[in-house]
């Protein structure tokens, strides 16, 4: 068999005169492989994550809490301190997470329906898990 690399095969490396030799690292980055699944990894972490469902109060928990919110509206311009225990829904998959927050209340919005709270916060009337003072 012919080799036909006889002529070239005992030369010296050629190092380039102008140009500074590639550091190993970005060398071996050359030929790594593309990320043809750009954003899977993420995409599975999300479905991963894992979220809460929104429990129903009982007819006796839904009363008590009627009767909290009826005194609230009676302190309202005391603008008490509160404990609030809400569900709040995921924005990007089915459920999401019962938070608690405290604060002074400043305002019961009847038209939307929330808690404002002095710091700007807002939680919705319906999300509303237990409400303490």
């Amino acid at each position: 068999m012919i080799d036909n690399y006889d002529d070239i095969i005992n030369l010296p490396h050629h190092v380039s005169e102008r140009h500074p030799q590639m550091s190993m690292m970005n060398r071996a980055a050359q030929f790594a492989p593309f990320a043809a699944l750009t954003g899977h990894a993420a995409a599975i972490e999300e479905t991963a994550r894992l979220t809460d469902s929104q429990m129903e109060l009982a007819d006796e928990d839904s009363e008590i809490l009627n009767q909290k919110m009826a005194y609230l509206r009676e302190v309202i311009n005391e603008h008490p301190a509160i404990v609030v225990t809400y569900f709040e829904p995921d924005k990007r998959k089915a459920g999401g997470a019962y938070k608690t927050i405290e604060g002074q209340l400043q305002n019961i919005d009847d038209y939307s329906q929330c808690l404002v709270m002095r710091d700007g916060k807002v939680v919705f009337i319906r999300s509303v898990l237990d409400i303490q003072y």
